[in-house]
C-alpha cells in the first residue's frame, strides 16, 4: 500500500472513500512482491498494480464490493490447470491479497490516513495489518514511526489483547529499522503460540542514496539512470567548471569538493551505493581507503583492468587488507559490452541491482535461476486465509 502513497494521500485529504488490495503473501514466481497495491474510488479510478495484469480485473471488482459492505477480504489467486479461462496467474505463481475499505467512517482510516502521510513524506515509518486471524481482527492495523513520542511507540491498534498491539509494535519496528516488508506470525494474545495472526508489515523508508564522484560524462548518464531506479543522487567532484547543475540537471545534490572529504562528512548507510568514476589516483585512493571500510551496499570504481591493478597496489600501500579490497567491484559493473556513456551506465546499474537483489548477473536463458529473487529478503512466511 505504501508503494502509492503519494496517490492515496491525495485521496485521503481530498475525502475519498477508497478500498486497498495489497499483496500480502506470494509462492513461486509470482510479479509482485509483499506491499504491493492496487487501490479503487468511489468512482471506480483505480490506480496501482498486484499482479503486472493477471488479476487486476477480478482484484477491481473485490475493491468495488469491500467499498459497498464495508468488509475487509483475504482472497488467494493461482494458476488453474483445471480451467485455462479462470482468473490467475499465468506465471505459475501464487498470491494472497488483503482488501481493505478505507471509508469515511472506517475504524482503519486514521492510522492509515497517517501511514500514507507518513510515507508520502519522505518519513520513515511502518504500518503493521493483520491479515488472517478471526475477522473482526482482519485489517486492523497500527503505525510505527522511526522516532516518536507516542506512549507505547506506535498509532492505532489492532483490537485484540493489549499485548497485542506492543509485540506487532515492536516487530514492525524492527522490520523498519532493517527497511523491509515482511509478514510475522503472532499469537492472539500477543505470544508466540496459541492461536497465530499473520501481520504484514510494510515499511516506507527515505530513498536510498547514491554518490556519483566524478562529474564525467558516463557520470551523467549514471545519475539519470540512478535517479529512475529510485536513488537520491548526489555528484561530487573537487572540480567547479565540471561539476555544475547545467551538466547534472537529474542529479538531487551537486557537492564541489574533494572526494574523501565530502565522503568523510554525509551520511550513508547499508543501502548506500558509492561509484567511483574518477579513475585518477590522487581522488581515488583517499576515497576508497575511506569508502571500503563503510558499511555500505556497494563500491565500484571505474577504470581498465591495468588502473585496477595500479589502484590495488596503492591501496595496500596504504593499509588495505585482502578483505576489504574484495569488497570493491573493478573495473565497475557487468560486461555487456558496454561503450557508450550510456550503456556504460546500464551496465554499472545492472550490476548494482544483481548486488542487491542476489542475482547472478547470466542470461535468463538456459539459465536454472529463479526470475524473481531478493537476496536481502528474508522468506515472507506463510499464506494464510479468512475463514
Amino acid at each position: 500500500m505504501l508503494d502509492i502513497a503519494e496517490e492515496l494521500n491525495r485521496w485521503v485529504e481530498q475525502g475519498r472513500d477508497f478500498a486497498v488490495a495489497t499483496v500480502v503473501a506470494v509462492g513461486g514466481s509470482a510479479p509482485r512482491q509483499p506491499g504491493a497495491a492496487l487501490a479503487v474510488d468511489s468512482d471506480g479510478t483505480a490506480i496501482g498494480s498486484v499482479s503486472g495484469g493477471c488479476v487486476e480485473g477480478a482484484v477491481y471488482e473485490l475493491c468495488q464490493q469491500a467499498l459497498e459492505d464495508g468488509g475487509s477480504v483475504l482472497e488467494r489467486f493461482g494458476y488453474s490447470d483445471e480451467d485455462a479461462f479462470a482468473v490467475g496467474l499465468t506465471c505459475g505463481g501464487i498470491i494472497d491479497i488483503l482488501v481493505t475499505p478505507v471509508r469515511a467512517d472506517s475504524a482503519a482510516r486514521p492510522v492509515l490516513g497517517a501511514a500514507l502521510a507518513a510515507a508520502a513524506s519522505g518519513e520513515a515509518a511502518a504500518v503493521a495489518r493483520i491479515t488472517s486471524g478471526p475477522a473482526e481482527l482482519v485489517g486492523r492495523a497500527l503505525l510505527v514511526r522511526a522516532d516518536t513520542d507516542t506512549e507505547g511507540g506506535y498509532e492505532g491498534g489492532l483490537g485484540g489483547h493489549p499485548e497485542l498491539d506492543r509485540t506487532v509494535a515492536g516487530e514492525a519496528r524492527a522490520l523498519l529499522d532493517a527497511g523491509r516488508t515482511g509478514t510475522v506470525e503472532i499469537g492472539e494474545d500477543g505470544s508466540r503460540c496459541g492461536q497465530p495472526l499473520t501481520v504484514l508489515v510494510e515499511s516506507s523508508v527515505p530513498p536510498p542514496r547514491m554518490i556519483v564522484f566524478g562529474a564525467i560524462d558516463f557520470a551523467s548518464a549514471l545519475v539519470k539512470i540512478g535517479a529512475f531506479l529510485g536513488y537520491r543522487v548526489t555528484v561530487c567532484d573537487a572540480r567547479p567548471v565540471f561539476a555544475t547543475a547545467a551538466r547534472f540537471p537529474d542529479a538531487d545534490e551537486i557537492v564541489v569538493e574533494w572526494p574523501h572529504k565530502y565522503l568523510e562528512r554525509t551520511e550513508v548507510d547499508a543501502r548506500t551505493v558509492l561509484c567511483v568514476l574518477t579513475h585518477d589516483a590522487k581522488f581515488d585512493v583517499p576515497l576508497l581507503e575511506l569508502a571500503l571500510r563503510l558499511p555500505v551496499a556497494y563500491v565500484g570504481a571505474m577504470g581498465s583492468r591495468r588502473t585496477h591493478e595500479d589502484r590495488n597496489k596503492r591501496l595496500r600501500e596504504v593499509g588495505l587488507t585482502e578483505l576489504e579490497l574484495a569488497r570493491l567491484r573493478s573495473p565497475i559493473g557487468l560486461d555487456l559490452g558496454a561503450r557508450t556513456p550510456e550503456e556504460t551506465a546500464l551496465s554499472i546499474a545492472a550490476e548494482i541491482v544483481a548486488n542487491r537483489r542476489g542475482g547472478s548477473g547470466v542470461s535468463l536463458t538456459g539459465a536454472h535461476t529463479p526470475i524473481h529473487h531478493d537476496g536481502s529478503r528474508r522468506p515472507a512466511g506463510r499464506i494464510g486465509s479468512v475463514a
